[in-house]
C-alpha cells in the first residue's frame, strides 16, 4: 500500500478522530483507568517480611491494564462503529472508495494514539511499584525482564485496539461489537478458571487472546506459564491480524 495513496486518507481519518471529543476523553480515561487501578492494588498488597513472596511485583504493578483494555476496545469500536450508526460511512466509502485503505488508515492512527497513551499510563504504573512496592515488602521490579513486561504491556494494548476495530469493522453495531471484544478479553479466563480438564485448560490458556497475550507481563515463575511472553503476546497480534482481515474482506463485499 504506497504511502503517497494512503497519507490522503490518513490526513481525513484523523481530521475526524480530532475533531470530536470522544476519542480523547476515552484515551485519557484509559490512561487514569490504568494508573489508578494499579496504584490502588499496590497500595494494598503486601508481603510478609523476610519471606519470598508468590506475588510478581511487575505483573501487580500492571493490574490497572485490566480495566484499561476495555476502554481501549471500547474506543477501538466506536471509531468504525459511530461511521455506521452514524451513516457517515457511505460519504467517507464515497470519497474513498479504497475500503481497505480507509480500514488501514482507521488502525494505523487509532493504535499509534493507543501506543502513546499506553506508555504514559504503563510508565506511571511501574513508576509507582518502584515507590510503593518496596515498602510493602517486596523487591523493587527493575531490570530487563520488567522492561520487557512494560514494553509488552503497551504493545498488548495496541493490539487490544486493532481487535476491537476488526471485530467492529465485522459486526457493525456498537453494542454488539462492545459485547464481543468483552467477551474475548474477560470470558475466556473465567471459562479456564471453571475448565478442569488439563488438557482443555492448557488449551484456553494458551490460545485465547487475553490469557495468551497476557503472559508479557509475567517476569517471574516463567518456567510455570502455559506459553512464553513473547509467543503468548504473538498469539494476540494473531487475533487481532485475523479480525482486521476479515474486517477488512467485509468491507469489501457488503454494502455499506
Amino acid at each position: 500500500m504506497s504511502l503517497v495513496l494512503l497519507g490522503p486518507v490518513l490526513r481525513a481519518e484523523w481530521t475526524k478522530l480530532r475533531t470530536i471529543s470522544g476519542p480523547a476523553w476515552l484515551l485519557a480515561a484509559a490512561a487514569v483507568a490504568t494508573i489508578a487501578i494499579s496504584l490502588a492494588v499496590q497500595a494494598a498488597t503486601s508481603c510478609p517480611a523476610r519471606q519470598t513472596c508468590p506475588v510478581d511485583p511487575v505483573k501487580l504493578s500492571l493490574t490497572g491494564v485490566q480495566l484499561g483494555q476495555a476502554i481501549v476496545a471500547i474506543l477501538a469500536v466506536l471509531v468504525v462503529g459511530n461511521e455506521y450508526s452514524s451513516g457517515l460511512i457511505k460519504l467517507t466509502l464515497a470519497a474513498m472508495p479504497r475500503r481497505t485503505q480507509v480500514l488501514g488508515a482507521k488502525a494505523a492512527i487509532v493504535t499509534a494514539l493507543v501506543l502513546v497513551v499506553a506508555a504514559v499510563a504503563v510508565a506511571g504504573s511501574v513508576l509507582a511499584g518502584h515507590v510503593i512496592l518496596p515498602g510493602h515488602g517486596f523487591p523493587s521490579p527493575g531490570g530487563g525482564p520488567s522492561l520487557r513486561a512494560a514494553v509488552g504491556a503497551v504493545l498488548y494494548l495496541g493490539l487490544i485496539a486493532l481487535l476491537g476495530l476488526g471485530v467492529a469493522a465485522i459486526v457493525r453495531d456498537n453494542a454488539a461489537a462492545i459485547g464481543v471484544v468483552l467477551g474475548l478479553l474477560y470470558l475466556s479466563p473465567i471459562v479456564a478458571a471453571f475448565v478442569s480438564n488439563p488438557v482443555w485448560h492448557k488449551r484456553i490458556e494458551r490460545f485465547a487472546p487475553t490469557n495468551a497475550g497476557q503472559a508479557i507481563f509475567s517476569v517471574t515463575g516463567l518456567k510455570h506459564l502455559p506459553i512464553s511472553p513473547w509467543a503468548g503476546l504473538g498469539v494476540l497480534a494473531i487475533w487481532a491480524a485475523a479480525a482486521l482481515l476479515a474486517g477488512g474482506l467485509v468491507l469489501r463485499l457488503r454494502d455499506a
